[in-house]
């Protein structure tokens, strides 16, 4: 499998930055740290068969880019997740105290629940095993929109406000494009035929969930998931 490697412009600020100021050693440690986390991500993927458009390299870590369905399973979502965090935890055992710093500060930084961190990945999947796909979406940026608030008041250095701008931005464009993100959640189950096993009842097609089929209510009476999607696409 060929993948893309992308470097956000932020990286090259941010190596810049630790020229300038003397730091150049620091930004190699953390540099190797988000490489050998995407990793963990990396290999999961590829073993589920996870189709890898690109990896965006970050100056406080990476983003790895699917080209995949969003009704992929919620397993197999939360394993690829997790594992950049774990492949984390086997770097404490380098036995550099500034190393080990950046490494356990990295490590709490991306289980933040802000997109487009792992910590926002995980509560949404959280989320999705409790709610509809569409409430649970919401939820994950609602808590993103106000844990940057929150972080806004704190007085921090030049690099953690350039992560919260990043991250701030990322949060806007989940924000504007969530009809979107819902809606390809719907036409990939119109045109595919998913084989989940369990199945639930709703009145309305806003509370399908992940990894569930549907029997859903229309016109008094409850017709199938991929009926009701039909009459609903067919419409507009």
């Amino acid at each position: 499998m060929k993948i893309s490697f992308k470097i956000h412009p932020f990286f090259y600020l941010f190596a810049l930055l630790c020229i300038i100021t003397g730091y150049f050693k620091n930004f190699i440690f953390i540099t190797f740290i988000i490489l050998f986390h995407e990793i963990g991500h990396i290999l999961i993927s590829i073993y589920f068969k996870w189709r890898i458009d690109k990896v965006v390299i970050l100056p406080f870590g990476c983003i790895t880019l699917f080209d995949e369905y969003i009704n992929r399973p919620i397993i197999e979502e939360l394993l690829i997740t997790i594992t950049g965090p774990i492949f984390q935890l086997f770097l404490f055992v380098i036995d550099n105290e500034l190393f080990r710093l950046y490494n356990l500060n990295l490590l709490i930084f991306n289980l933040i629940p802000i997109f487009p961190l792992d910590g926002s990945k995980i509560i949404n999947i959280l989320f999705n095993k409790l709610f509809s796909f569409k409430i649970s979406h919401i939820l994950s940026i609602i808590i993103s929109i106000i844990l940057i608030l929150l972080l806004l008041t704190y007085k921090f250095n030049l690099v953690i406000y350039i992560a919260l701008l990043f991250l701030s931005i990322k949060t806007y464009k989940e924000f504007i494009n969530h009809k979107y993100i819902f809606n390809k959640f719907l036409l990939e189950r119109y045109i595919n035929n998913f084989n989940f096993k369990k199945t639930k009842i709703i009145n309305n097609y806003h509370f399908l969930k992940r990894d569930y089929k549907h029997l859903i209510k229309f016109k008094n009476k409850y017709i199938t998931e991929k009926a009701f999607l039909l009459k609903l696409f067919d419409k507009s």
